[in-house]
């Protein structure tokens, strides 16, 4: 086992560091101690553990203890994570959103989490997402590996079957815990795992290791999916008019040509490092928007973020872009940038006229005197120049004692000599996905 796991490791040997997500149960105690005997035989990065204290449950509190014990004895640092988390439908959904929200705070650039899912997880993954009626995504069921934050997610057990694992530990009387929910057949995951997977096991022997194997294919199914995805893309990537947004943007026309499918494979391919993906009840915001007439501005809400229809394209937005941005109010001195509250910085580049300065946001009626065209409606004067609608409401207005005197970014609502210079917020996505 220990030749196997360096094998699956060695892609990862240069990383600046190697975590363990360590519960103290089985899979993780094994994978812990075959880690530590491989740091003694080879060079490896620096290893370290993580426990995430859920605190769910009263058994729970002993745990850190414990894992505190056998890292000592290891010689492994150890770091206890307490998260709360946040009831909803699913609590067993909300706990591995706050266990894997504290991995990627965790992780440094390049570094890599290991986690001790084995075979038989992979192949109840894909039952448990089959009898949901999950997509190609979901049946590929867990990949061995995965950019999570600012490292990557590495499962180098899911070829091998939990009772080798058991095995191994039971023979070198290695220590673990055991969590006492795991014997609750509510929870459907667990009822697939004490009442279903036992009967097939006992008419098929290898139904998970050929389970696992279906994943592998439908993995490599997806692959292919996502080879033409990008390919359909292409096109619909380009012409982005607006970059200096900083927002995930596509193309509406080259989309509109494809077939349903290919749509919708394109979009998820296109959605999957931004947000949980739809479900096929839930496509129908897509016709919204795909269908919008110019004058319209639809809305498609997902799990983390929401799509906006504008100018012939579609944009994602996320993070600061769903919050409206607070006052700013005067600009004492331009020649500084301007931090703006939820919004980005400001800049002022060239001469300006002495006075009061002020920084505002649209309100509706506002008017601009242009050389040449006279005052005119700050809201057609967008619409001429093609500004994105959900970016209006946020785009910087500059006041010269009282009167509109730029608008950032846009060279015609500028002086000549001089210009407004806005640096949108960053559009935030960084969850734990596909988990």
């Amino acid at each position: 086992m220990l030749d196997q796991l360096l094998q699956q490791l060695t892609p990862y040997r240069n990383a600046p560091a190697w975590h363990i997500a360590f519960s103290g149960g089985l899979d993780s105690t094994v994978l812990l101690h075959q880690l530590a005997e491989l740091a003694r035989l080879h060079a490896l990065p620096p290893l370290s553990a993580i426990h995430v204290h859920h605190g769910l449950q009263a058994a729970a509190d002993d745990w850190p203890a414990h894992c505190e014990a056998v890292c000592a004895q290891l010689g492994i640092p150890l770091q206890v994570i307490r998260v709360e988390v946040q009831p909803g439908a699913s609590l067993e959904q909300a706990a591995r959103d706050a266990r894997y929200q504290a991995f990627i705070e965790c992780l440094q650039a390049g570094e890599v989490l290991l986690t001790a899912q084995h075979r038989d997880d992979q192949a109840e993954t894909l039952l448990f997402r089959l009898l949901r009626g999950a997509g190609v995504r979901g049946l590929a069921a867990m990949p061995r590996k995965r950019v999570l934050g600012a490292g990557l997610l590495v499962r180098p057990l899911i070829d091998v079957p939990r009772a080798r694992l058991h095995g191994w530990a039971t023979e070198r009387q290695v220590p673990w815990v055991e969590d006492p929910s795991n014997a609750d057949d509510r929870p459907s995951r667990n009822f697939l795992r004490l009442k279903i997977f036992p009967a097939l096991v006992t008419r098929w022997p290898q139904a998970s290791q050929n389970m696992a194997r279906a994943a592998a294919h439908v993995n490599e199914a997806l692959q292919l999916l996502e080879e033409l995805g990008h390919e359909d893309l292409e096109d619909a990537l380009m012409g982005n008019s607006y970059p200096w947004l900083g927002v995930p943007t596509l193309s509406l026309p080259p989309l509109r040509r494809l077939s349903a499918a290919r749509q919708r494979n394109a979009l998820q391919t296109w959605l999957a490092p931004l947000t949980r993906l739809p479900d096929a009840t839930h496509w129908a915001g897509w016709h919204d928007l795909r269908d919008a007439t110019p004058a319209a501005t639809p809305i498609w809400r997902l799990a983390d973020g929401e799509l906006h229809a504008s100018q012939k394209r579609i944009w994602w937005l996320s993070g600061y872009w769903l919050q409206p941005p607070l006052p700013v109010g005067p600009w004492l001195d331009p020649s500084q940038p301007l931090l703006l509250p939820g919004n980005g910085e400001l800049r002022w580049t060239g001469d300006i006229a002495p006075g009061h300065l002020e920084v505002r946001y649209r309100q509706g009626g506002e008017t601009m005197n242009l050389q040449g065209r006279g005052h005119r409606d700050l809201k057609r004067l967008l619409n001429e120049i093609g500004v994105p609608a959900f970016a209006r409401a946020r785009l910087p207005l500059l006041y010269l004692d009282g009167e509109l005197y730029a608008v950032a970014n846009q060279g015609r609502l500028n002086r000549e000599s001089a210009m407004l210079k806005w640096s949108p917020p960053n559009n935030d996505a960084s969850l734990a996905r596909n988990v």
